[in-house]
């Protein structure tokens, strides 16, 4: 397991963890260059999140019939839903960014948009169907996150945080080049939400959209945005995301102290010969 641990510094009383996890990001320079030697030169950022405990252990995702075997559950949305139990199987969600950067800590009040492209229980298959959208990508950052509802004191309104922590790049690295750029800072906090699908796109096509199931739906409402708590909407190929900074820094902004072992990295034990280059990853400099 390589979620690694939190460490409350202070009560925290309206905070709960949802979902704690891995999370890699990875960019694609643009068609006809080898190499990125700048932001110019990137064509998009991805993100992998594979959750790997939470509130509960047992989480449902889209049913794809070419890679499930669990029948029972066909018909319970669009696509039809599998449980999957994220403490025993893997769970891959492949999320793709709309602008070829994380949200700015300085910009509090910009949401970036992003949607998820491909979820899995393959690890195969995260990088051969994947391939298709991060071919020749270059892993750019791997760590911690969670997955934190959240509800300030005084307000009755609950909001969702996703928080990471990187451990490769390493606070040995001396060069940060494609890390800075691309704002992949070495801790961070994002307020996120979904978008409710009967509501419209931000930008996928209607075909492309979500399909939630029932239950699922019914929580969204009347609502054109919401958390997605639970975290299995994530689940959905389609669904469409918000991510606005909160901080680069946890521990301030929530009294969670998010605690990592870089020992060894998790990337590339799990996708090895399937990744492009690694120099942005260890090195902290482009490729």
């Amino acid at each position: 397991m390589g979620e690694g641990k939190e460490n409350k510094t202070r009560p925290q009383p309206h905070l709960q963890i949802q979902e704690r996890g891995e999370i890699y990001f990875f960019y694609r320079p643009k068609v006809g260059k080898e190499e990125a030697h700048s932001d110019d030169d990137v064509q998009r950022l991805y993100i992998i999140m594979r959750p790997e405990s939470g509130e509960r252990a047992i989480e449902e995702k889209q049913h794809h019939g070419h890679d499930d075997d669990d029948d029972a559950n066909k018909g319970c949305g669009g696509h039809g839903s599998q449980k999957v139990n994220i403490e025993e199987e893997s769970l891959f969600r492949l999320i793709v960014m709309g602008r070829k950067r994380l949200p700015d800590p300085a910009q509090k009040s910009t949401p970036y948009w992003g949607f998820v492209e491909m979820v899995t229980t393959k690890e195969y298959e995260t990088s051969t169907r994947g391939q298709r959208h991060t071919s020749d990508a270059r892993a750019v950052g791997e760590g911690i996150y969670r997955i934190v509802r959240h509800e300030r004191e005084g307000k009755t309104k609950q909001h969702t945080h996703l928080i990471y922590k990187l451990e490769f790049p390493s606070g040995e690295s001396e060069k940060r080049e494609p890390q800075e750029s691309l704002n992949i800072k070495p801790e961070g906090s994002f307020i996120i939400q979904i978008k409710n699908p009967e509501k419209g796109s931000e930008g996928l096509q209607k075909k492309r959209k979500a399909v939630f199931p029932a239950h699922l739906q019914g929580k969204l409402g009347h609502l054109k945005f919401a958390p997605p708590d639970p975290p299995d909407f994530l689940n959905y190929e389609g669904c469409e995301l918000l991510f606005i900074s909160a901080s680069d820094h946890i521990e301030h902004d929530l009294g969670l102290e998010l605690l990592t072992d870089p020992s060894c990295s998790h990337l590339l034990n799990t996708f090895g010969d399937s990744l492009g280059s690694t120099t942005p990853l260890l090195k902290g400099t482009w490729a």
